[in-house]
């Protein structure tokens, strides 16, 4: 990306002003490598996301951002009811929900090395995973609609997981105002089956251990020490998410000449927040939230029977699950007033600061865990949400590394066995249904994670507090 069509505020804030129909300035949050890296495409998509009505302050990318449908992957934007602001599916994504989570299981890194492969098997046994992968439950549907109205909330009155566990989620695991309605028959049909499992993809059931503290104190509070293993779980909405995505970006894309919405790229297709089609949006999509927020419950569920398999003193105590792709209702201070925007986050993750209500009181005053996914063999990190996140993307984060190449590139360029063989030579063992979908997720078919996270701390996004390093990987 050509770096002299931006104006360059500090060493990892780039903006764009203001011009042509854009209503306000835009800023990608990245380091001058990754930033000259990106694909043009995320310039094009960053403005054209800034040209929408009703956009507050300015038009966001993380430092991971890469070129997606509509908005970039890694794209953040506030948009405010009151001032016409509109909704997007492509502002969201087809995956809503997608996420992480991350379990204690009071485990220490010798503790797993000697049964790998043995763990490795039981989780792959227990939690499907792979392209149209099935679970054991089946959802009639009375027990979708309390699913999608229900969230891990409805997981855990079934019996997966605890309401201990509630406390750690965001939304206490359950997103208000889903309108299970507004979902069709044929979302629902696709995920009928489909509780409980992975999904393929850069999904992934990671085993990891804490290499390294960057920030001692913030660290204890979250419970984490050199060594611990914890498991990291990266899924979302799965079939039901995608086909929301798909059948209200057509009937948005239809829709927005009537609206009087002139999109730079139909792929920008969106509604008034007030409108009849912004609202049955809104409730189908909060309703594919809760249905990820119950997916990742059960498959905590799922790894916790497969640690007890084969340990007698394993916990998985969850630290924290937080999503990205989403638009969410929250109160923001613009200009010295407080107002309530809906913040979409696609490919990103929100990053409340230390003090925030929203935040248990275990972790209120040391900032929301934020989770960033590695890549299939490489580290992933936790962050925490910082005050200064607040004024510089509405309390937003990167969420993981952001791909470099195609999957049909990194196809061409590697081998799935060769990976998984080189990967054991590190002590990394994978399971996957699909070696071709391990090709698909080479480690070095991403940006690299170290640079987003490091450009992400010195942007205030987020403060680095752990290194975690993979030991089992099920992947998708």
């Amino acid at each position: 990306m050509d770096i002299n069509r931006f104006e360059q505020r500090d060493e990892n804030t780039w903006e764009i002003p203001a011009h042509g129909k854009m209503r306000v300035p835009a800023i990608i949050y990245a380091d001058r490598a990754l930033i000259e890296a990106m694909d043009d495409k995320v310039y094009q998509q960053v403005t054209n996301v800034a040209t929408l009505p009703g956009i507050v302050d300015h038009s966001f990318a993380m430092p991971d951002a890469h070129w997606g449908y509509g908005f970039p992957i890694g794209g953040v934007a506030a948009f405010d009811a009151d001032a016409g602001g509109v909704v997007s599916a492509g502002g969201v994504g087809f995956d809503i929900s997608c996420g992480v989570r991350c379990l204690h299981s009071g485990l220490r890194r010798d503790d797993i090395t000697p049964v790998n492969d043995a763990l490795a098997d039981e989780l792959f046994r227990r939690v499907p995973a792979g392209v149209g992968s099935t679970g054991r439950i089946r959802l009639d549907s009375r027990g979708m609609d309390a699913m999608l109205g229900g969230g891990a909330k409805w997981a855990v009155e079934q019996g997966y997981g605890s309401a201990e566990d509630l406390e750690r989620i965001e939304e206490q695991g359950c997103v208000r105002d889903a309108d299970p309605s507004q979902v069709s028959d044929k979302a629902k049909r696709r995920q009928r089956d489909e509780m409980g499992t992975l999904g393929s993809g850069n999904h992934y059931l990671e085993v990891q251990y804490v290499d390294q503290i960057y920030a001692d104190e913030v660290a204890t509070r979250f419970g984490l020490h050199p060594g611990d293993v914890v498991v990291s779980i990266h899924c979302g909405s799965r079939g039901l998410g995608h086909q929301i995505g798909t059948e209200f970006l057509r009937l948005m894309a239809g829709s927005a000449r009537d609206y009087g919405i002139a999109l730079p790229d139909r792929e920008l297709a969106c509604a008034p927040i007030r409108s009849d089609l912004g609202q049955s949006y809104l409730g189908a999509m909060r309703a594919a939230i809760n249905c990820a927020l119950a997916n990742r419950q059960i498959i905590t569920h799922l790894t916790r029977q497969a640690f007890d398999a084969v340990f007698s003193d394993s916990r998985l105590d969850l630290l924290y699950d937080v999503s990205h792709n989403t638009c969410k209702l929250e109160v923001h201070e613009i200009d010295g007033q407080a107002r309530e925007l809906y913040v979409h986050r696609k490919g990103a993750t929100r990053a409340f600061g230390p003090g925030h209500r929203d935040l248990p009181p275990a972790l209120r005053d040391a900032g929301q865990p934020v989770l960033i996914g590695g890549s299939m063999g490489t580290c992933s990190y936790v962050l925490a949400g910082t005050l200064e996140s607040e004024q510089r993307a509405f309390s937003s984060a990167c969420h993981g590394a952001g791909r470099a190449m195609s999957r049909r590139q990194a196809k061409r360029q590697w081998q799935g066995r060769q990976i998984v063989d080189d990967l054991r030579r590190e002590g990394i063992v994978v399971r996957s249904p699909s070696l071709r979908g391990v090709a698909e997720e080479a480690p070095l078919a991403y940006k690299d994670v170290a640079a987003v996270v490091d450009a992400a701390d010195h942007a205030g996004l987020a403060r680095k507090i752990a290194r975690l390093k993979p030991l089992v990987c099920v992947k998708g």
